[in-house]
């Protein structure tokens, strides 16, 4: 790949505690502001030095001597540049340098050490981390090469060469080609930041290209039911089975806020007897691998024992006849048609709505709505709580009855 800038010159090094006679000569080569010097193996006295012209000063045999072994160094450094250029290799003044100095080792490659990422991550699943972690990496080296294939022609890049421009880049494919939302992109780019974090650990890039890159996400308000829509579902009655099924299933989720992957592979052996007697749910996140414990609201008890005798769970030992992600969203929006609801019914809206409208909204601490989501940060579950206009209101009513007293006690 072509460098942005390309510069080479030669000059006298002083050496420390240096009081007279002779200096070393290096050369320095530059490629898009990354320097690399090399020493030519002379000496020469700086009084007969043309700091200009980078050369041994007079016509002298000695001065014509010294610098033709430095054009013949300059003219291997111009023609490794060209034998990378030829080779659509990207050039580097580490590159350059292995090259004068007869080093033969082989530059880090992106790919490659993205697909070793992915291994050692395949390796630790169940241990530290969930397969939809795995999942999100994979996704996002095969984003990787088709961005470089797109943006630069190549299927694979030095480490060493990318940059901030190659981010920017990067983040505007994702946008323009791919079409994907800003907070998608940022979770893409989130995943490619940490193989690149690597890469700086290692000390196969000198700077990190997302030091200036601004990775914020845009708040984005989540949708949930109100009361009157998860009554609306509740009460309609349907003659298909299927639809009657993944309404009760979508309505399971609404009342214990499990996702879509956890209310699949939701087991009996999961329904234990908590603390207070009463029956819970313990299980772990798929996304997150994180430990769940959530109370079983009465509603939520009568889709369990309504399935009980389902002859499909039976022989597996789940809770519920999940169909597949594709089924369950078909037939969601059948149900949404039906019952006259605008917003798109998903496993999503379900988890968002045991989140606000089951719990929040009824004055269930948000901490214990956090831990019974499976959240590792409190802050994702505060999100929740902002977008609450009942719960605004709420307040500010209280807020209003505090200063009505206040001003009745004053007159």
């Amino acid at each position: 790949m072509l460098e942005k800038s390309f510069g080479l010159l030669f000059y006298l090094k002083k050496p420390k505690n240096y009081q007279k006679g002779n200096m070393p000569i290096y050369m320095r080569i530059t490629v898009d502001g990354t320097a690399k010097e090399i020493s030519t193996s002379r000496e020469w006295d700086p009084a007969k030095w043309n700091v200009h012209g980078q050369r041994a000063a007079g016509t002298k045999e000695e001065s014509k001597a010294l610098n033709i072994f430095l054009n013949t160094l300059q003219a291997k450094v111009y023609q490794a540049r060209r034998q990378l250029l030829e080779d659509n290799k990207t050039i580097t003044a580490e590159l350059l340098k292995n090259i004068l100095k007869g080093k033969t080792e082989r530059a880090k490659m992106l790919m490659e050490e993205f697909h070793y990422h992915n291994e050692q991550v395949k390796s630790l699943i169940g241990k530290e981390y969930a397969p939809a972690t795995l999942t999100r990496f994979k996704t996002t080296l095969e984003h990787t090469k088709s961005f470089m294939q797109w943006k630069y022609g190549l299927t694979d890049i030095e480490i060493g060469s990318i940059d901030f421009e190659f981010i920017t880049e990067f983040e505007f494919w994702f946008k323009s080609v791919r079409r994907c939302g800003h907070n998608t992109t940022m979770k893409y780019l989130g995943n490619f930041r940490k193989v690149i974090n690597r890469c700086i650990r290692n000390g196969w890039l000198a700077k990190d290209p997302f030091m200036s890159f601004k990775m914020t996400k845009r708040e984005v308000e989540k949708e949930f039911l109100s009361e009157d829509e998860l009554q609306r579902i509740r009460d309609k009655e349907f003659s298909a089975e299927r639809l009657s099924q993944v309404r009760d299933i979508f309505l399971f989720c609404c009342f214990t806020g499990l996702a879509y992957a956890d209310v699949k592979k939701l087991h009996r052996s999961e329904i234990c007897i908590g603390l207070d007697g009463e029956k819970w749910i313990f299980t772990n996140r798929r996304k997150t691998d994180t430990v769940s414990r959530i109370p079983l609201l009465p509603f939520a008890l009568e889709i369990i024992d309504r399935y009980a005798d389902c002859l499909k769970c039976a022989g597996k030992g789940l809770v519920l006849p999940v169909p597949s992600n594709q089924k369950m969203n078909a037939y969601l929006k059948e149900i949404a048609d039906v019952c006259v609801i605008t917003k798109p019914l998903t496993s999503h809206i379900a988890r968002h709505t045991f989140a606000t409208t089951i719990t929040l909204s009824n004055g269930v601490p948000i901490e214990s709505v956090s831990k019974m989501l499976g959240h590792t940060n409190l802050r994702t579950t505060q999100h929740y709580a902002k977008i609450l206009d009942r719960k605004v209101s709420d307040d500010m009513q209280a807020l209003k009855q505090k200063l009505k007293l206040v001003h009745q006690k004053a007159s």
